[in-house]
């Protein structure tokens, strides 16, 4: 029985962002059946660091530095008629690390975590390839498309062609396809009539995200609102701007003294610009989330545009906090009326209100939300179908991750 390489396109350790949330726990899950080498991209100079941590779950490990800037990308990618997304990700130290490990390892099966990493196959791979896509990124950039104007909404549209093109081509290769929820599978096999397309959803770690549990807590008084995420994140930047500019001030007009708190690393300027708004918190980065969640009186998820599942939904559900979300954000969660849902300014305020309300039903609300996510959600069952999908008996022994 062979090995498996793990292709990432960002280390998947510290797991605290939604990627490499998601990857960790795939790795930790594939070693525990086998052998698995990584190779993976860095673009944080910590995660050169922090690599070690992956220690006891792989063997051999090559984390390479991503530097390539994204006008060299554009650049890159007009001349070759490829998607920018591909160009980003295009490294000869990379592809020499791939050669390599294939060449000195018995390996059966080669994982790909996220699309850009697809370049990085033999062109005729003996190995089964499991193709993790996790979102329909294609449909990611057409949406920015028909957001944008002038040459944005023509550089958007084009990354959208050329991405789903680049998609469909690695799913028809693919032993098998992965995304995080029914909805992007579906979407999927509706845009690009590929089979082999499975479902293997996000799961939640609810012994970490316990408002049980050890952590610093947040001293606060008052209503607080609390959005997590990272904030260089084109998504998360325009999911607080719209909240800021439209839905907090119907919220002050009953709660004048609430306050929104955006918790994250990487904010841009455009969001610090935010923090000079009436009852607005930017933090940056902080330690541990769960501070800030467990403190908030209500979590909101105003994204207007959302792939797959959102983690900060599960994490605040976890937390047993209650949770308001926008439709694009709840879609793919399983949550059983356990959060309100909004559609509209309006709808995602008079949410926020009738929580800030009742502290009493909300705190029930969050309790429900927490044994929702307990029942539905756990690593270990979310995960199981990877067993078929990878063609591994459950009863194997685990193999030491040894070099």
């Amino acid at each position: 029985m062979g090995d498996i390489l793990f292709l990432g396109h960002r280390v998947p350790y510290p797991p605290d962002r939604g990627d490499k949330i998601r990857g960790f726990h795939i790795l930790k899950f594939l070693a525990a059946r086998k052998r698995v080498h990584l190779i993976a991209f860095a673009d944080d100079t910590r995660d050169m660091k922090r690599k070690d941590g992956l220690a006891k779950l792989t063997g051999n490990r090559s984390i390479i530095w991503r530097s390539k800037s994204r006008a060299k990308a554009a650049i890159e990618a007009l001349m070759s008629r490829k998607p920018i997304s591909l160009t980003a990700f295009d490294n000869a130290s990379l592809r020499e690390a791939v050669e390599s490990i294939l060449s000195r390892h018995s390996i059966d099966t080669i994982y790909v975590f996220s699309s850009q990493m697809a370049q990085y196959l033999p062109a005729r791979p003996r190995q089964k390839v499991i193709m993790d896509f996790v979102d329909v990124d294609s449909a990611k950039f057409a949406s920015y498309a028909n957001q944008s104007h002038g040459p944005s909404s023509w550089l958007m549209g084009r990354e959208a062609r050329l991405l789903l093109q680049h998609e469909r081509a690695v799913a028809h290769r693919a032993d098998a396809s992965l995304f995080v929820s029914e909805a992007e599978a579906r979407l999927f096999r509706d845009k690009t009539g590929a089979e082999r397309v499975h479902v293997v959803e996000n799961g939640i770690d609810t012994d970490f995200f316990d408002p049980t549990a050890q952590f610093k807590w947040i001293d606060t008084t008052g209503a607080l609102i609390v959005f997590t995420g990272q904030m260089d994140y084109r998504p998360n930047i325009e999911a607080v701007t719209w909240f800021v500019e439209t839905i907090l001030p119907h919220i002050h007009v009953r709660h004048p003294g609430a306050r929104f708190a955006i918790v994250g690393r990487g904010p841009t300027d455009a969001v610090k610009a935010l923090a000079k708004q009436p009852g607005v918190i930017v933090t940056g980065e902080v330690a541990d989330v769960r501070g800030w969640i467990a403190a908030a009186s209500v979590v909101v998820a105003p994204l207007k545009m959302a792939r797959g599942i959102q983690n900060k939904v599960l994490e605040a559900m976890a937390m047993a906090r209650p949770v308001v979300a926008s439709t694009a954000a709840a879609e793919g969660i399983d949550h059983a009326r356990t959060i309100r849902v909004g559609a509209t300014v309006g709808e995602i305020a008079e949410h926020v209100i009738a929580v800030l309300d009742d502290p009493k039903a909300a705190a029930q609300m969050g309790q429900e939300a927490r044994a929702q996510v307990q029942q539905r959600y756990s690593w270990e069952a979310r995960l199981a179908p990877l067993d078929a999908i990878l063609g591994i008996s459950i009863k194997a022994p685990p193999r030491r991750n040894v070099a």
